[in-house]
């Protein structure tokens, strides 16, 4: 009996990479007045992320542009930045989301003080997060001086703002942000918000009292720019009308 022989399969197609051109907007303080925009092509496969061009800039083509990145998963929130005029994380872009007929722009995120290239100092965005207390505080004993114990109800009213990663990208994408200069910003409430509806913690009075500031929650104009930031799709805005119920009422 003859053998049956099988067809060689077809040779699966390559997948096809594309010369994408960046638009960076470049700042070296010790030389630039003003930042510039510098124009790079680079090879890219629609599963690469924009993270993946800067590395390949920074590597193969100008050793002197800075930016921030760490774990490049989308957890550690260090490379967020402006690309084509929207927060973003660099290493949560893939290529193929943009429209790559065009340039890509790519720039530091706004209303914080640029240090170089895609660099901002943070220093003002955690000056806002520490001051609203951004940490459990029980003064009481738990029942037994066990556990506190907590019901998946409980739980659930501040699960969602457990998930923010102090990226920035909300509060820098917020208008009053960058005009104010003393506005808490998303982020600040967001975290705030995680404890003062956590029914372990005794002191979300305190909280709802400094957020009940001038500069605090009612200076958000609900223009939902925050949640459309959000890179790990916290509802923001929700959260900080929460705190605002939360003040009216007189408490959690």
């Amino acid at each position: 009996m003859s053998a049956v022989v099988a067809d060689a399969p077809a040779e699966e197609e390559a997948i096809q990479s594309y010369l994408v051109t960046f638009m960076v907007r470049r700042f070296n303080p010790e030389v630039d007045a003003e930042p510039k925009w510098v124009d790079y092509d680079v090879e890219m496969y629609p599963t690469d992320r924009v993270l993946d061009a800067l590395h390949s800039i920074k590597w193969d083509m100008d050793g002197s542009l800075s930016f921030r990145r760490s774990c490049a998963h989308g957890i550690c929130g260090s490379d967020a930045m402006r690309i084509n005029g929207r927060n973003r994380l660099a290493c949560k872009t893939l290529i193929k989301d943009l429209d790559i007929a065009k340039p890509v722009y790519v720039e530091a995120i706004k209303g914080l003080p640029l240090e170089k290239d895609l660099i901002v100092d943070m220093e003002p965005f955690f000056a806002s997060f520490r001051e609203v207390q951004p940490f459990l505080q029980a003064n009481s004993a738990p029942k037994g001086n066990k556990e506190r114990h907590q019901t998946i109800e409980d739980r659930a009213l501040f699960d969602d703002t457990t998930k923010c990663i102090l990226c920035a990208a909300c509060t820098s994408s917020c208008p009053v942000f960058w005009t104010d200069g003393q506005y808490f910003g998303p982020a600040a409430i967001v975290n705030a918000h995680r404890f003062i509806f956590d029914s372990r913690d005794d002191e979300s009075q305190v909280r709802l009292d400094i957020l009940n500031d001038k500069e605090g929650v009612w200076r958000c104009r609900t223009t939902f720019n925050c949640t459309e930031a959000c890179p790990r799709g916290i509802e923001v805005t929700k959260a900080i009308a929460e705190v605002k119920q939360a003040i009216l009422k007189g408490g959690r």
